[in-house]
């Protein structure tokens, strides 16, 4: 429902506010104008938001201008607010829809008077004019929820003098003074507000079209390792640490189980009881080996445990794995390799690790301790690391075993996810992938916690090594042209 009223501010005025208010007020009636100045930009940065901020999120914009960039990303629930009456007043006529408040974002009784959490906190080219950057981003705690981001972007400082003289030309709005930021010292200033940067993205070589040489630029160029650091728009995604825990009780181990009798009864013996309610669902999947029968047998042994079963309705890991998550009763959810080559009294640390908000998405690593021999093919070995460089380049965030079996993220969390899978389309068999981008698109803090890599006691390898390699390559081609290269 549109805002009629500007709820109270108990701000000082001081001089420089004032300037920038009264420089606002003025460029209010020609912000649009501006804006189709520099379309290409816009068009440029609105891509990635969207890529962050799924349609139908509830999303509060500091510094939102006439409400262009707000209305653009499709809320379900929108707030706008600037210092600006000018420009609010240019927002609530164009967007009535949307709810525009006037005010000052570094009140803490105007930001108190504000009704969240949002799932989005979106603060864009606003650091540069603020006062006290750090208590304004202490301030938004009270807006936040668990599954909260906070969204920063904000001008490299190595573009200050190109961005200075594009003013003076007229190719860009007149600005007040701005402070200049690093990616450390936003980092920092984060970090000292409670908050914690999840990760942080670099775009844009060119904000101008130049005949279709600037997209090329920025999707081709840009994404390069040297070059990225050259990039124009730094945006840094953020999650509150005061809000971190929203009290989960239970978890789900998901075991997908095909041609592994000789491991079911093993799995349930030696999955300690790392939380009051724990839920085990064995999924088969077409076993010839009796595993399904010897599932039942093992249910019937050990009814003191919460143990289900059920065969999947499809081929392959992911069908398995999603199809036990969408019956899944458990706050958390674990998947556990049936092999048993990730010890399952290893499944503790990663419940501590989602239960104490240390992470959102766990995930293991058996590239890091010493693993048995044998455990790991040497080519596999290899490939597996060059996969974990790829991805942490494609993704943003430090990932060093992207196969590993052992997964852990909430069912919530899982829920936004699946929501999300059309983005990247059915084309992973493994369903790893899947839950690494849907996480990565959507966020989530990422913990590794390194696992001692065990031999095989029962079964042969359900992967086949040079197939599914060329299937790895494709998915890195695939992630390229729908993460990097946007």
């Amino acid at each position: 429902m549109p805002a009629v009223a500007t709820p109270p501010s108990n701000s000082s005025t001081s001089p420089h506010k004032e300037a920038i208010r009264k420089l606002h007020d003025e460029l209010a009636p020609e912000r649009n104008r501006w804006l189709r100045k520099a379309a290409f930009f816009h068009s440029e940065d609105l891509l990635y938001l969207k890529f962050l901020i799924p349609a139908g999120s509830r999303i509060l914009e500091l510094g939102c201008g006439t409400g262009h960039l707000l209305a653009a990303l499709k809320p379900s629930h929108g707030v706008g607010v600037d210092i600006s009456s000018g420009m609010i007043e240019q927002a609530r006529q164009a967007y009535p829809d949307l709810t525009f408040l006037q005010g000052d974002i570094e009140d803490r009784t105007f930001i108190n008077s504000l009704s969240g959490p949002f799932d989005v906190i979106l603060i864009m080219d606003t650091l540069g004019v603020l006062g006290d950057c750090q208590q304004t981003f202490a301030n938004l705690h009270q807006l936040c929820g668990r599954e909260t981001r906070l969204i920063v972007v904000y001008f490299s400082h190595l573009w200050k003098p190109i961005l200075k003289l594009a003013e003076l030309v007229r190719l860009r709005k007149p600005q007040p003074p701005q402070n200049v930021f690093s990616p450390q010292a936003v980092h920092d200033l984060v970090a000292l507000a409670d908050f914690e940067a999840v990760k942080a993205e670099l775009r844009m070589l060119s904000p101008l079209w130049l005949l279709g040489i600037g997209r090329f630029l920025n999707r081709f160029v840009a994404p390069v390792p040297g070059l990225r650091s050259l990039c124009l728009r730094h945006y840094t995604v953020c999650r509150s640490l005061v809000n971190k825990d929203d009290g989960i009780r239970s978890a789900t181990v998901v075991v997908p189980a095909r041609n592994e009798r000789g491991n079911i009864e093993q799995a349930v013996l030696r999955i300690p009881q790392f939380c009051d309610d724990i839920e085990i669902i064995f999924v088969e999947g077409h076993s010839r080996d009796g595993t399904w029968e010897e599932i039942q047998r093992v249910m019937s042994a050990y009814p003191q445990h919460n143990i289900k079963a059920m065969r999947q309705p499809g081929k392959g890991k992911a069908d398995a794995v999603f199809a036990a998550f969408d019956v899944a009763q458990g706050d958390v959810l674990m998947i556990l390799d049936a092999d048993l080559t990730m010890p399952p009294e290893q499944l503790p640390k990663f419940w501590e690790a989602i239960r104490s908000g240390k992470g959102e998405y766990i995930n293991g690593s058996r590239l890091i301790y010493q693993m048995e021999d044998e455990a790991m093919q040497f080519l596999n070995l290899i490939a597996n690391k060059l996969f974990s460089i790829i991805f942490t380049w494609l993704l943003s965030q430090r990932f060093t075993d992207t196969l590993c079996g052992t997964k852990v993220l909430r069912r919530s969390d899982y829920e936004k996810l699946k929501a999300g899978r059309a983005y990247f389309g059915d084309f992973d068999p493994f369903g790893d992938f899947d839950i690494i981008f849907g996480a990565s698109k959507l966020g989530l803090k990422v913990v590794e916690i390194p696992i001692r890599y065990a031999n095989r006691t029962y079964g042969e390898t359900q992967i086949s090594r040079f197939r599914h390699g060329v299937l790895l390559l494709r998915m890195v081609a695939f992630a390229f042209f729908r993460i990097k290269a946007l």
